[in-house]
């Protein structure tokens, strides 16, 4: 399976490489950065043409600065739940940090009960800043006028059909990290809230442990399954489990069996 919106591959030297190469000499000098729990929340709600999720503008200063991302951040101690046993309760926990993260950068109130788990992303070693971080999704129960983002981390909101926003980052409106595009990409295959909620909540959340490489096309992020994967090389033959980053349509490719 390969999906790719968007039109014919650029020349290969775009942001995206830029990008990665800034993340590369870094890593070159400092080494592998430590790992920061942390939680998001998709927040959806059925829209007039569909599903649309509530996404949010970083701040150009802080970490992903300038991409569109959805409500998130670090987990705070203050967000630890404690279990019947006494150990920390690491999925509740999570869940606690997504939910204060969505009313302190956005005002929306999310319950936590009705949060659906349904990914776990952990980020490259190539990456300056990594945040191992739980995806979570919830249904938006307010009215649109709630959402008033913090004008600090956050600089804009706005409500996105999933297909909207990759045709946007395709056309260099907005940029988007790969577990973001991963995400929309996923949602856009639903036509409805409840369709999404009760599809993710049936599946077993994927874990993704993200490697990646520069080729020609764009850098690439791999996953389990893909025969790069364990040695970091792309072009070895095999089955593809990998996001392409080409410059006007990233390239999402699934050949597993």
């Amino acid at each position: 399976m390969t999906t790719r919106p968007g039109s014919t591959p650029g020349d290969g030297g775009h942001r995206d490489h830029r990008r990665y190469d800034a993340y590369a000499r870094h890593h070159a000098e400092h080494g592998d950065s430590v790992l920061i729990p942390a939680a998001t929340v998709v927040v959806v709600r059925d829209g007039e043409a569909g599903v649309e999720t509530l996404m949010l503008r970083k701040n150009s200063k802080i970490a992903f600065g300038g991409m569109w991302v959805f409500p998130g951040g670090k987990i705070d101690t203050a967000d630890q739940v404690v279990g019947d046993d006494g150990a920390t309760d690491e999925l509740a926990t999570a869940a606690a940090a997504a939910v204060r993260e969505a009313a302190e950068e956005a005002s929306v109130a999310v319950d936590p009960t009705a949060l659906v788990w349904f990914a776990h992303w952990v980020p490259p070693p190539v990456m300056p800043k990594r945040f191992a971080t739980f995806f979570f999704a919830a249904r938006h129960e307010g009215p649109a006028s709630e959402v008033t983002i913090d004008d600090g981390e956050i600089t804009e909101h706005e409500w996105m059909r999933p297909v909207d926003a990759l045709a946007r980052r395709d056309g260099g409106d907005i940029e988007l990290a790969p577990p973001t595009w991963m995400t929309l990409n996923r949602l856009a295959s639903f036509a409805t809230v409840a369709e999404a909620l009760e599809v993710l909540d049936g599946e077993e959340p994927p874990f993704y442990e993200t490697h990646m490489a520069r080729t020609d096309d764009g850098p690439v992020a791999m996953w389990a399954g893909d025969a790069g994967y364990e040695t970091n090389d792309p072009a070895i033959e095999g089955p593809r489990h990998r996001l392409t980053l080409v410059e006007d349509g990233y390239v999402f490719t699934d050949t597993r069996d």
